[in-house]
């Protein structure tokens, strides 16, 4: 029986190149000469660094630019308040990955709703769809991606 597993990831790799290539921009950048500002990753979050608030909202579109230049999608980012103490601020912006309980509900009423002949499961961070046809799984799989969840997800393991 065909199938294909529906998650939300974000290439790590592809993410750490981003975020050097930020990080390169926003030092040759006049603006930020001798300001220190720069973005640092972590498992899950990035944190900016610079000496304003307004330095911060110059930073993310720069970001935004270079993930997307790299084909990540910018719907997994989640940015915080920005906490400006003495001569510095930081912002941090969380990385989210993986299908929560309520998302991954939402999708299995959607493919529901859809009246395509498909079954939808949840399994642990990951939405498993089974079906008999093809040509069903790619029904649906088009239906994912025009419904707006406001995630970004991937399909993988497709299987005949």
């Amino acid at each position: 029986m065909p199938s294909f597993d529906t998650v939300s990831e974000i290439d790590h790799h592809e993410l750490t190149n981003a975020v050097d290539q930020a990080n390169r921009e926003i030092g040759n950048r006049y603006d930020f000469k001798g300001s220190g500002a720069r973005i640092e990753l972590t498992e899950n979050e990035m944190v900016m660094h610079a000496q304003s608030k307004f330095q911060l909202q110059q930073m993310l579109p720069v970001l935004i630019q270079k993930m997307s230049r790299r084909g990540l999608d910018i719907n997994c980012l989640k940015s915080g308040d920005a906490v400006e103490a003495a001569k510095t601020a930081k912002q941090p912006v969380s990385i989210q990955e993986g299908i929560d309980k309520e998302m991954a509900k939402k999708i299995v009423k959607l493919l529901k709703d859809s009246k395509l002949k498909v079954q939808a499961q949840i399994q642990g961070e990951q939405v498993r769809v089974n079906g008999k046809k093809r040509d069903d799984l790619q029904q649906a799989i088009q239906l994912l991606k025009q419904s707006e969840l406001g995630i970004p997800l991937q399909f993988i393991n497709f299987r005949d």
